[in-house]
């Protein structure tokens, strides 16, 4: 059964002036799924997320919110949005609480209860009288947390939301989405700079560079090699030098296009899939005694540098 389509992006584009910040982009993110925006400094992330929210106008193209067109029916679309885009902004002299109480006032349906409750689901129950003037970055994220969740949207979307938390915040938001996803539905979109963190925290991402789409793809697919796969040999480490000599003899005599690297004990390999029984027997008739063997995951990072180009910094 295909999962319901819970936002549909087609052919959205934005330029201002003779320059294309965001350039034909289509996504679609389903019911109960975190997705992921992931692209080198104006790669265009932001300002996707602020076109789908209507804070600034697109040029072309269609966004669709549980099937409404957000364009031609801005209102109805956004009571199923919760967004906190860039630094959220609170009206600093008064408290938390009463931050919360102004937005729900001008929501339909959110009760002291629903209030109380997202309160507590983003661990603000001590400081939430206090007036935001005293809260620390990390205590706005969470009241923007908490103001986004109050009237149960369908579709949470977060620009960097783990700026100014500590790890151990960082860990609560991540476990809160997760669950707000697999339980609730909820389809989760966030953009960050933190690659580990979308590793952590993602079902898919999306890879965006000059405002086009590169791919997308499953994080369980992002982290391991799709062709090639680094696989580590742990050899005797008494016989080490001698074992890493006679393996790198036997790789370079029957496998010359295979990447070796050693460092004390260690040997890493980069070979396909189907090459590893081979490689095995091989250096076994060579005499190399194997104490172990493991694939080793490239992490986000390193599939994203592949994927761009070499582009490091991420926004």
């Amino acid at each position: 059964m295909t999962a319901q389509i819970s936002v549909e992006i087609r052919n959205l584009t934005k330029t201002i002036g003779k320059k294309t910040i965001v350039d034909n982009l289509s996504l679609d993110v389903p019911r109960g799924e975190v997705f992921g925006l992931l692209g080198p400094n104006g790669a265009g992330k932001t300002t996707t997320i602020r076109m789908m929210v209507g804070l600034i106008a697109k040029n072309n193209g269609t966004v669709l919110i549980n099937g409404i067109d957000v364009e031609k029916n801005f209102s109805k679309a956004m009571n199923h949005v919760g967004a906190i885009v860039e630094n959220p902004e609170f009206y600093r002299f008064l408290s938390g609480y009463q931050n919360l109480k102004h937005f729900a006032n001008m929501s339909v349906g959110v009760t002291k209860e629903r209030i109380d409750e997202v309160v507590e689901l983003v661990a603000l129950g001590q400081r939430i009288h206090d007036k935001v003037k005293t809260y620390s970055l990390g205590m706005r994220q969470r009241l923007g947390l908490a103001q986004a969740l109050l009237r149960k949207p369908d579709v949470l979307i977060l620009d960097e939301p783990t700026n100014g938390l500590d790890p151990a915040g960082i860990r609560e938001l991540r476990d809160h989405l997760r669950s707000l996803a697999k339980n609730a539905g909820v389809a989760v979109i966030v953009s960050s700079h933190l690659l580990t963190e979308m590793e952590l925290i993602c079902d898919r991402v999306a890879i965006i560079q000059s405002g086009k789409l590169v791919d997308v793809r499953p994080i369980r697919d992002m982290v391991s090699a799709d062709e090639l796969q680094v696989i580590e040999i742990e050899l005797d480490a008494g016989r080490a030098s001698d074992d890493g000599n006679t393996a790198q003899g036997v790789l370079a005599a029957e496998y010359p296009d295979f990447k070796v690297l050693q460092n004390g004990d260690k040997l890493q390999v980069s070979l396909p899939r189907d090459g590893i029984p081979a490689l095995v027997k091989s250096l076994a008739v060579a005499g190399v005694n194997i104490y172990g063997l493991q694939r080793v995951n490239q992490s986000l990072e390193d599939r994203f540098l592949e994927m761009t180009g070499g582009v490091s910094r991420v926004d």
